[in-house]
């Protein structure tokens, strides 16, 4: 294996600090090793990290989940092994990672079942032996995985070898890149084992005690900043490569951010019954011979090229009914056909100790509320708005952000307008219903229509894609009170 450098990124001298050699407390603000699990075990969701400051991930977990009817479908789960009971078993999806902006993550893996695996850091772009991809990096057996994000915004994790069951599967997750200050301004002082004691300012938020995401809402074309209140700009040449005004961190942790009030994570998946059940069979998809990629696993003939879902869930809750139904969501409702969540919020253990993060929405009016989307789905989505919405980012990238997002900028999208995406895209939008114009507040849903990939047909008049015809139609309510 031999590397060309360049003349930019000379041979490094000696290998970086490992996690257990990061003093948390001294490094400079903004290049610190990621404090979340730490900042996990301060809230009792899970014990000390067995080595500092890093995330301890099993997967190939299995589980047999029911469906909305009842029917058990085999999943391969991720487990977070540090979360106290329930959290510590496999979840689906699995428990989201947030990390700030600029911190160095350690995730110590353990892969279980036919080895090898992968996990992929969908969108961080680590150095390659970090990056997850099969074939291209590091296969597990264990391994810790070490990389450092720079751009904030909505990721996801997954397993990267035999990708197309293994995510389709299950073993994927949300992954949130916050401002710099989050999680490290809700440290109120370190002990001196390590430990953190936390403030009162609420886990996740940033030194003014609000919850950001990245945005810049002053386009050529409109200006969003008298919709969403509280957004900062940055330099139009630079970005976010601003001095700090307080001097804490290298650059301004707020510049290009949108402060948020409600945030909802839209997580759209399918599953295929038959599928599931051949997962106990290792014939049907893993490697026939050896776990030398590409020159001994030779798989075995398969059948991933024909899918039919006949299952769908929206950030792991059933849409509850059978195939060609039009069905709300009910996140609180009872299992099976319900998402058995207290009051229909994603638990903060879940959710890397962030409090109050919804599927269907309840807010109130003048409220900015922001849901981040992903298909996990073996199929295409559309995805309708009842009411005007700005799009902000795609696939963990702001938009209209320099310096990289000179090209592009956030947008408007009418109300009852679907946008499309595909397998892995995601995008955030913001969403806010002032009380001028709702007076009464507002109840009514959003249209999740899942679509039959396969049934895609090119038309060469439009040089377009005729979409499939619609396999499931899922309801995601929205109630805003005054």
């Amino acid at each position: 294996m031999w590397e060309k450098m360049s003349p930019m990124f000379p041979q490094a001298t000696q290998s970086p600090a490992t996690p257990e050699n990061l003093d948390l407390a001294a490094l400079p603000l903004g290049v610190r090793a990621n404090p979340v699990p730490e900042i996990l075990a301060a809230l009792r969701f899970a014990g000390r990290p067995r080595d500092p400051n890093t995330l301890d991930l099993d997967l190939m977990h299995g589980e047999r989940l029911p469906g909305w009817d009842g029917t058990l479908l085999t999943f391969f789960l991720f487990r977070h092994n540090r979360l106290r009971s329930p959290f510590n078993g496999g979840q689906y999806p699995a428990a989201t990672i947030r990390v700030p902006r600029g911190a160095v993550f350690h995730g110590k893996t353990l892969g279980h079942g036919p080895p090898p695996h992968t996990i992929h850091w969908h969108g961080i772009e680590p150095t390659s032996i970090n990056d997850g991809v099969g074939h291209c990096s590091m296969e597990i057996g264990n391994y810790i995985y070490q990389w450092q994000p720079n751009f904030i915004g909505t990721y996801f994790y997954h397993c990267h070898r035999n990708t197309v069951q293994h995510f389709e599967f299950g073993l994927f997750g949300l992954l949130i890149i916050d401002p710099p200050d989050a999680f490290f301004a809700s440290i109120r002082r370190f002990r001196p084992n390590g430990a953190i004691v936390l403030n009162r300012v609420p886990v996740g938020a940033g030194r003014d005690g609000l919850r950001r995401t990245a945005a810049n809402l002053v386009t050529p074309f409109a200006d969003f900043t008298n919709l969403f209140p509280g957004f900062i700009g940055g330099d139009p040449i630079n970005g976010v490569a601003v001095p700090d005004p307080l001097g804490q961190f290298p650059t301004d942790p707020h510049a290009f951010t949108v402060p948020y009030d409600v945030e909802a994570f839209w997580v759209l998946d399918d599953r295929d019954s038959v599928w599931s059940e051949f997962a106990p069979s290792a014939f049907a998809f893993f490697p026939r011979n050896g776990n030398r990629p590409g020159i001994n696993d030779r798989f075995r003939i398969g059948f991933f090229n024909d899918y039919r879902a006949d299952f769908w869930f929206i950030t792991g809750v059933p849409v509850p009914g059978p195939p060609g139904s039009v069905v709300a969501i009910d996140p609180a409702g009872a299992p099976p056909a319900g998402g058995g969540l207290a009051g229909g919020v994603i638990p903060a253990q879940l959710n890397s100790g962030v409090a109050g993060t919804q599927i269907a929405i309840n807010a109130a009016v003048d409220q900015t509320i922001l849901i981040r989307t992903l298909d996990a789905a073996y199929n295409n989505a559309r995805i309708t708005f009842p009411v005007d919405v700005v799009i902000i980012a795609v696939d963990g990238r702001a938009l209209g952000v320099p310096p990289f997002g000179l090209y592009n900028n956030a947008f408007l999208l009418p109300a009852n307008t679907p946008i499309l995406i595909c397998t892995a895209r995601r995008f955030d939008a913001l969403m806010r219903f002032p009380s001028a114009q709702f007076p009464n507040g507002f109840n009514g849903f959003a249209t999740v229509e899942f679509i039959d990939s396969q049934g895609t047909t090119p038309d060469p008049a439009s040089n377009n894609v005729l979409l499939g015809p619609v396999l499931q139609t899922a309801l995601i309510p929205i109630n805003i009170v005054t």
